[in-house]
């Protein structure tokens, strides 16, 4: 079965990640909001490495709950520093926690993110959007990349099989 040259692996965690989540559309605005948290960690390292600890991210973060991530405090992240099970960078933990307290205010009131999202088809424009709601460690291959990965936009290679079904 041909798939997206990243996912040409033998690595069944990344094989099942491309053929069942990547570049999928979401509703729920807590996996949205869990999708750009791992963007933010993966940052200057592999997606691989992200997945691998996907599981251990969900429970530090609440199942990336923004209401409970919101909550998180000083001693929370120096719990976080601490696991070893995570990627224990204090600017992307803060950042993950300031985040879900813009999400809360930018989002509560004014209807979902999966709304949001989808409305934006480059990521540079959703980058200076979020920064300007006062987003922390976004960047433009941050934005791309979430965006990409829940099909926001087309995602996947023409020579994949999902080519044609999720563009």
């Amino acid at each position: 079965m041909s798939r997206c040259d990243w996912a040409m692996t033998d690595d069944a965690l990344m094989v099942r990640y491309h053929d069942e989540e990547y570049g999928r559309k979401k509703t729920d605005d807590n996996a949205l909001f869990e999708k750009l948290c791992l963007e933010v960690f993966q940052a200057g390292l592999s997606w691989r490495t992200v997945l691998y600890k996907r599981e251990a991210f969900r429970e530090c973060f609440f199942g990336f709950n923004v209401a409970k991530a919101a909550a998180m405090t000083a001693q929370d992240i120096e719990r976080l520093m601490n696991d070893k099970r995570i990627i224990r960078n204090r600017r992307k933990i803060e950042a993950v926690i300031h985040n879900a307290r813009r999400h809360l205010a930018c989002f509560k009131q004014r209807g979902s993110f999966a709304e949001y999202v989808y409305t934006f088809l480059e990521p540079e424009a959703l980058m200076r959007d979020l920064k300007a709601k006062g987003y922390r460690f976004i960047g433009g291959v941050i934005c791309e990349s979430f965006l990409l990965s829940v099909g926001a936009v087309s995602a996947h290679e023409p020579q994949c099989f999902l080519y044609k079904e999720l563009s």
